[in-house]
């Protein structure tokens, strides 16, 4: 804590970086990590000391630094980062350190060499939702150096932070000198709504539809005349699951809460928009709706939302209720409901319960399944929560991009919060997908990650059903198939609703050479999870294959190549199944599309990693792949 009688406040310029994926670059290569850091710090250094900065601080591969001049520090942040970019284009991309900047100008508390204070805050968060290797400002910032700085900037919208009461409004800094204080995307202008509303009468409704007249006309959007009322909903839903946040009624009798009200939706709508997969309906469409009646099922259709969230808000002097539900649009029925009962001094806490409740909420109803729950079980950070969101979508993109992208993410939890089991178990799993990709640079190695992480996963949780899911993949990995069957067994005894344990035994069971028995297995994952992940139709598509029931085959590996059309593995099986089948022209078209996707691609590698049982399953397999022209 400052020593209060040593105590400074100012107004500063705040530079706060950091690496994108520290965690992952140390456990690749922590030697070299470590020494390209310290060449980039000591860029970052000198170039903070030209521009009249000073660093604070700088541990591990973060840096903090304070400039007197808004415009000193903008020039030296894109100053940074253009001589970073030159570093590491030497650098092959896996090895490539991109700093992350985010400059704010705030109040500051200095004791000795050390600052504190909401302005160091807001400069960190900023610089977490800067791009690798870019620039965030935020408004104070921008305020300060929009005509004086020649760059362009975007506008990135409110983002809350943390122990700060008013959302912070964010830009990326353009760094290509062309237009000075250009703004790509305009901000809302809440100001001149609130004064709309408060003139009140008819001459709203004219304001209301001038900005209307104004907004389709210069914001290049379809005018209302061209659209069909009749047929609005002629064009398909947008793929994955669509959620409109309906403004949360205010039900405290007092006008003045409205913004309070207000505020707390759009704090959901900005989460939820961070879901994977999960398409969330704008404010300023749902919004519209305001103070109206509503009939949910009207809602769907116009906003093309499949789910709508409404809520309502009590308050009191000292306590705030507030009631939050998920609706079917298409049905009507109420699929989630909760109501919050808390003091008014947890308000931030409470917002993020709230919302992530209704994250969890949608992924279980929509996209997980049952087999969710226990995988978000203890976790109530919600920062935590998104990044395990977006760490399991990037995992089942199944492929070597998607499994790094994952890894950083759960890395990154690991640094937040290190006794989370479940991060554990899909650390794990990424280094076995990291062989199954043949992008591990020795199998040992990653063999012996993968183990350390389902080890500590066990010991955080001794019944954590994914971590013995995981060392059943582990005995697939060394074509123990019996030891196998009874880890995935073992799995299932823990959570009976684990999908992905049962879509696994199917696979390894059909491996087997038992493809009836394991149909069963995968039937009931598909069940489990109607939005079934792509893996569960490729084991389908195996076990009907290996039942020469080729027609279903050929259907379920087109279904998985339709999630998820840039993983080979289900165009290897397919071209199998179609070489089997009698196809050999389709088997050799496709294994043309097999090569631009994994030029690199051997069917010898692609048999020896594949946990076939027996000799024959491997010769049959490998010539078929041959005779659709791939190389051996």
């Amino acid at each position: 804590m400052p020593n209060e009688q040593k105590v400074t406040r100012k107004l500063r310029a705040i530079l706060s970086a950091d690496v994108k994926g520290y965690s992952i670059l140390m456990a690749d290569d922590e030697i070299f990590t470590i020494k390209t850091l310290k060449e980039y710090q000591n860029i970052i250094s000198d170039c903070i000391n030209q521009y009249n900065g000073r660093v604070v601080d700088s541990p591990g591969d973060n840096l903090l630094a304070e400039f007197a001049s808004a415009v000193d520090v903008v020039q030296c942040a894109v100053d940074i980062q253009n001589k970073l970019k030159k570093e590491n284009e030497r650098l092959v991309k896996e090895k490539r350190l991109e700093f992350r900047i985010g400059i704010n100008i705030g109040d500051v508390v200095h004791d000795g060499d050390r600052i504190y204070g909401d302005g160091v805050n807001i400069a960190a968060r900023i610089e977490g939702l800067a791009d690798p290797g870019g620039i965030c400002v935020s408004r104070s910032a921008y305020d300060q150096i929009k005509k004086k700085v020649g760059f362009e900037y975007a506008y990135l919208g409110e983002h809350s932070v943390k122990n700060i009461s008013e959302p912070v409004r964010i830009y990326k800094v353009l760094m290509t000198p062309v237009g000075a204080g250009k703004q790509i995307r305009e901000e809302k202008k809440p100001s001149k709504l609130k004064w709309i509303v408060i003139t009140g009468g008819s001459f709203v409704v004219i304001v209301l539809i001038i900005l209307t007249g104004l907004y389709w006309k210069y914001i290049h959007l379809p005018t209302p005349e061209n659209i069909d009322p009749e047929n609005k909903m002629t064009f398909d839903l947008p793929k994955g699951p669509s959620i409109a946040v309906l403004p949360f009624d205010n039900m405290t009798g007092d006008p003045e809460e409205e913004f309070f009200c207000d505020g707390i939706t759009e704090n959901i709508i900005s989460s939820l928009s961070q879901i994977p997969k999960l398409l969330v309906i704008a404010r300023n469409s749902t919004f519209v709706f305001k103070g109206t009646k509503i009939n949910i099922q009207q809602v769907g259709k116009e906003l093309n939302a499949a789910y709508v969230i409404e809520g309502s808000i009590q308050k009191s002097k000292e306590q705030i209720r507030i009631t939050v539900q998920l609706i079917d649009t298409k049905s009507g029925h109420h699929l989630w409901a909760e109501q919050y009962n808390r003091g008014l001094k947890d308000i931030f806490k409470l917002q993020d319960e709230i919302t992530l409740s209704i994250m969890k909420a949608m992924q279980i109803t929509l996209t997980g399944g049952a087999q969710f729950r226990t995988r978000f079980e203890g976790i109530d950070d919600l920062q935590v929560a998104i990044k395990l969101f977006k760490a399991f979508d990037y995992f089942f993109q199944l492929n070597a991009e998607g499994n790094n992208l994952s890894r950083q993410e759960i890395l990154d939890i690991i640094d937040i919060d290190p006794k989370i089991s479940n991060a554990y178990t899909l650390l794990a799993a990424t280094y076995l997908q990291d062989l199954q990709y043949g992008t591990c640079k020795s199998n040992m190695i990653c063999f012996g990650k993968a183990t350390e992480a389902i080890r500590t996963a066990l010991l955080l949780d001794e019944n954590n059903s994914d971590a013995h899911l995981l060392i059943g993949w582990l005995f697939v990995m060394k074509k123990n198939h019996n030891n196998a069957i009874a880890s995935l067994k073992r799995s299932i005894s823990l959570n009976p609703n684990n999908a992905d344990a049962y879509s696994m035994l199917g696979f390894i069971l059909a491996m087997s050479d038992q493809p009836s028995e394991g149909i069963k297995y995968v039937k009931k994952a598909i069940f489990l999870n109607p939005f079934s992940p792509p893996f569960y139709y490729h084991h389908l598509g195996i076990c009907y294959r290996d039942m020469k029931e080729y027609d279903k085959a050929i259907a379920a590996f087109k279904r998985s190549i339709q999630i998820q059309p840039d993983s080979i593995l289900s165009p290897v099986g397919l071209i199998v199944t179609y070489n089997f089948s009698g196809q050999k022209e389709k088997a050799y078209k496709l294994g043309l599309d097999v090569l631009k996707l994994e030029p690199n691609f051997s069917a010898e590698k692609y048999v020896k990693a594949a946990p076939f049982k027996t000799r024959d399953q491997i010769t049959r397999f490998k010539q078929a792949l041959l005779n659709a022209g791939l190389p051996e």
